[in-house]
C-alpha cells in the first residue's frame, strides 16, 4: 500500500485542481475528506486480515417458541341475578412437553371499578384452597377437567357485580383472563327526605344500602338510559363520578339543542360535593305486596301493620324490583321504609300514570298524616 503524506496530498490536490484558485477554507475541507477516505480503506484492509476465516462461520437465527401457558375465557360477560349461582368460565393450556406441576396455582381476584386494586376471591394450589372475605364459603372451582379453572359463585349478592381476573401461575409462566359478571336488575334515582343534592359519596352509598341496593356503575346507568331512563338531576355513580341520563333533551336539562345521552360532571370530591345518587338493585327472595284490607294510617301504624302480618315495611329498591322485573302494578299510594310515599304502575292508564310505566313518587309527607296504605315485604327463608 502506498504511503501518503500531507505534502504528497497537497501536491496531488494542486495538480488535480489544474491550478485553479481555491479558497483556503474549501481547500482544507477537501484535505480532511481525503484523509478520512484513505483511513477507511486502511481499516477495511485490516478487518479483512483479522477475520480472513469469517467465511467459515454461519449466522444462526434463534426464535422463541409460543407461550408455554395460555389462559382462555370462553365468555367475556356472564349474566345472573341476586340470589342465583353462576360459573365464570376460565381454562388453561400447558405445553404438552411440560412435566406435571403440583404447585400450579389458580388465583381469582375482583377488580375495583377504578381498576386500581384487586380484591382476593379464591386461590387454589394442589389440595390447598382458600376463599376470602365476603366470598368465603360461596366460591369453588368447577374442576370439570385438569385444565378447568372456572369459578363457581353461589348465593350471588349485589356486591358481586363487576369484573373478575382469572390468573394461572405455572412456575415461571403465567397468564390471565378477565370475565365480567353482570346482574339482571333496575337502576333508580334516589334522594332522601332532606331533599335533592344533599348526599356526599359516603352518604349516597349508605342511602342505597338502606333501600336494598348499591350505588350503580356507569355501565348500569348507561344500560338504563338505553332502556329509556330519563332523569334531570345529577347523581353519584360507584366510580365517584356524577352523571345523569337524558333521553328527551330540554332546556333545563343541558339544553334543548343537545343530543340525548348520559351527561357527565366528571369525578367529584367524595367528601364535600353533594348530589343525588343512582342506585342499582336486583331480584330478591321474598314477596312484595300492598297490605289489604288496609285503612289509611300514619307511618308508625304502617310499620306495625306489616310486622303484624309477619313482614317488614318495604324499601324503595324492593318496589322498583317488583315493578321492573315482576311487572307489579298497583294504583294505591303507600308508605315505604324511608318515609316516602310511592306506587308502581306497569300498565299506564287514566289517573294512574297515563303517559308511561313508572314508579310514581308522592313525596315525603308528614309521618303523622293518616292518608296512605302501606307496602310490605316478606322475606323468604
Amino acid at each position: 500500500m502506498a504511503v501518503w503524506t500531507y505534502s504528497t496530498l497537497v501536491a496531488w490536490s494542486a495538480h488535480s485542481v489544474r491550478c485553479e484558485v481555491i479558497p483556503l477554507v474549501l481547500f482544507r475541507k477537501m484535505i480532511t475528506l481525503l484523509l478520512l477516505s484513505f483511513f477507511s480503506l486502511s481499516q477495511a484492509d485490516n478487518f479483512d486480515q483479522a477475520y480472513s476465516d469469517l467465511e467459515n462461520y454461519r449466522t444462526i437465527y434463534i426464535s422463541e417458541n409460543g407461550p408455554r401457558l395460555s389462559v382462555v375465557t370462553e365468555q367475556a360477560r356472564v349474566v345472573s341475578r341476586r340470589g342465583g349461582n353462576v360459573t365464570l368460565p376460565c381454562s388453561f393450556q400447558r405445553d404438552p412437553s411440560s412435566a406435571p406441576n403440583p404447585k400450579l396455582r389458580i388465583k381469582w381476584t375482583k377488580l375495583t371499578s377504578d381498576f386500581l386494586k384487586e380484591i382476593d376471591v379464591f386461590v387454589a394450589m394442589g389440595f390447598h384452597k382458600k376463599s376470602y372475605g365476603s366470598f368465603h364459603g360461596r366460591v369453588h372451582l368447577q374442576g370439570a377437567n385438569e385444565n378447568d379453572a372456572s369459578l363457581v359463585i353461589t348465593e350471588i349478592t349485589l356486591e358481586d357485580y363487576g369484573k373478575y381476573k382469572c390468573e394461572v401461575i405455572d412456575g415461571l409462566e403465567d397468564d390471565t383472563g378477565v370475565v365480567s359478571l353482570d346482574l339482571q336488575g333496575v337502576v333508580f334515582p334516589y334522594f332522601p327526605r332532606l331533599g335533592r343534592y344533599n348526599l356526599n359519596f359516603h352518604d349516597a352509598d349508605k342511602a342505597c344500602q338502606d333501600q336494598d341496593a348499591i350505588v350503580a356503575s356507569f355501565d348500569q346507568l348507561y344500560d338504563a338510559w338505553r332502556g329509556g331512563l330519563d332523569w334531570c338531576n345529577a347523581g353519584w355513580l360507584s366510580d365517584g363520578s356524577v352523571q345523569y341520563p337524558i333521553t328527551k333533551p330540554r332546556e333545563q336539562c343541558g339544553g334543548k339543542s343537545t343530543v340525548p345521552g348520559v351527561r357527565n360532571y366528571g369525578m367529584r370530591d367524595k367528601e364535600n360535593n353533594r348530589y343525588d345518587v343512582f342506585c342499582f338493585t336486583s331480584n330478591y327472595k321474598g314477596r312484595f305486596y300492598y297490605l289489604t284490607p288496609s285503612s289509611k294510617m300514619t307511618y308508625e301504624e304502617a310499620v306495625l301493620a306489616c310486622q303484624k302480618d309477619g313482614a317488614q315495611i318495604a324499601k324503595v329498591g324492593q318496589m322498583y324490583t317488583a315493578w321492573k322485573l315482576l311487572g307489579y302494578d298497583r294504583c294505591d299510594a303507600g308508605w315505604l321504609a324511608d318515609g316516602s310515599v310511592r306506587y308502581p304502575i306497569s300498565r299506564p292508564r287514566r289517573r294512574c300514570s297515563p303517559t308511561e310505566a313508572a314508579v310514581r313518587f308522592s313525596g315525603f309527607p308528614d309521618k303523622k298524616h293518616k292518608l296512605y296504605g302501606v307496602y310490605c315485604f316478606k322475606r323468604q327463608n
